[in-house]
């Protein structure tokens, strides 16, 4: 039974509808993804810059940390981690987070492009801060940069100008990714822990992320089931961390990447490699994909790390380490891989955002050529990206 292919006219992270209970128990009763030949074919031999590409799918670097971006005069960041693109009038911004040290870079960086993808422009939106890992686009066009520290804070920036402000209500603990559901005004938050939890932000006001409650996932130790949510009683996560406040919250290994669209939560950990998926209209979840459970082997993705998706439904899960790829999880559960890097085996990919046409792919080797964070490469993949 397919999980998306009925929610495929509608645009990710816009405003999505309520279905029914009954129509969304139908589309949400799949086993986890199992591997297939890909939509787009084979991969093609590594190009000049040594990713390997299905057949019309072509590449460029955008940037190269240390170094001025093309056409700007801005120094592109150290070690590029979480990322997003925003539509800009006829151009788009593509935002990008620094895993450094506050003394190093540490904080997020955007680079503006023209219609044609060349870019105009490129500045700091925020500086001094932690191991800015992964993040989240909000509906009101601001970044939230998370920390990936033990006290880690959530900051909102402002990539069309303005001061980043710091948002304590949204907790403090080792922040990873974020998400926005529009239709329950609430931002889901995952955490970079062994033991660590699924969290969200009920605002106030939706819009206003200066004040709300947060609350955890709970529910059972099995990979599917019903959930339920709970206040925690102290964002702060002091002395007691947030993670161990409430009785009940369920335990996920290593959370990192999230994405929402249609009533639905994608969300990877990486201790166990596997994708997890919130039904949100029916309050159940289940394994969207596990490399233990794809038969007949090999499994193609491992060090699942950052999530994004296109129009069409299909997602895409970039690894931090493995064989350096990018796959690809069709909405009738198959997985495939979109495309590899090769010659960087010690860096890990991050970042992967489209355009807001959808017909460019945005990410970056942390560590590039040189395995050190000083060596990131910002990358773009244009061609016919299913929508």
């Amino acid at each position: 039974m397919e999980r998306r292919n009925f929610l495929r006219s509608s645009v990710l992270g816009a405003g999505a509808l309520a279905f029914s209970g009954s129509l969304w128990q139908q589309a949400a009763s799949a086993a986890p993804a199992q591997l297939a030949p890909g939509p787009y074919g084979a991969l093609l031999a590594a190009d000049a810059n040594g990713i390997q590409l299905p057949a019309g799918f072509t590449s460029q670097v955008v940037a190269r940390s240390g170094q001025t971006v093309p056409g700007t005069s801005y120094t592109w960041h150290s070690a590029p981690d979480g990322g997003a693109c925003f539509a800009d009038g006829t151009g788009w911004i593509y935002v990008s987070n620094a895993e450094t040290s506050s003394g190093s870079g540490g904080g997020a960086s955007m680079i503006r492009f023209d219609s044609a993808g060349t870019p105009t422009a490129a500045s700091r939106i925020l500086s001094g801060t932690n191991s800015n890992c992964a993040g989240g686009k909000t509906p009101w066009n601001t970044w939230l940069s998370c920390e990936e520290t033990s006290t880690g804070r959530v900051w909102e920036t402002y990539p069309f100008g303005g001061t980043a402000v710091a948002r304590p209500a949204m907790g403090r603990f080792k922040h990873e990714a974020a998400a926005a559901d529009p239709v329950r005004q609430v931002i889901y938050l995952t955490e970079d822990e062994s033991n660590g939890c699924l969290y969200r932000f009920v605002l106030t006001t939706w819009g206003n992320l200066a004040s709300g409650t947060l609350q955890v996932l709970k529910a059972g130790t099995a990979t599917s089931g019903s959930f339920t949510w709970a206040n925690v009683p102290d964002p702060d996560g002091s002395p007691t961390a947030t993670r161990s406040q409430v009785s009940g919250a369920k335990r996920f290994n290593g959370g990192e990447g999230c994405h929402y669209a249609d009533n639905t939560l994608w969300f990877t950990t990486k201790g166990d490699n596997r994708v997890w998926q919130l039904n949100l209209a029916a309050n159940t979840y289940e394994l969207a994909y596990d490399d233990g459970l794809v038969s007949p082997g090999p499994a193609p993705l491992t060090g699942v790390d950052n999530i994004t998706g296109a129009t069409s439904g299909d997602l895409y899960v970039a690894e931090d380490g493995g064989n350096m790829e990018i796959c690809m999880i069709t909405p009738d559960d198959k997985i495939s891989v979109f495309l590899r890097i090769s010659g960087q085996s010690s860096s890990e990919i991050t970042g992967p955002a489209f355009s807001p046409a959808g017909n460019r792919l945005y990410f970056s080797s942390q560590r590039g050529t040189s395995g050190s964070s000083t060596g990131g490469i910002t990358y773009c993949v244009t061609g016919p990206f299913r929508t």
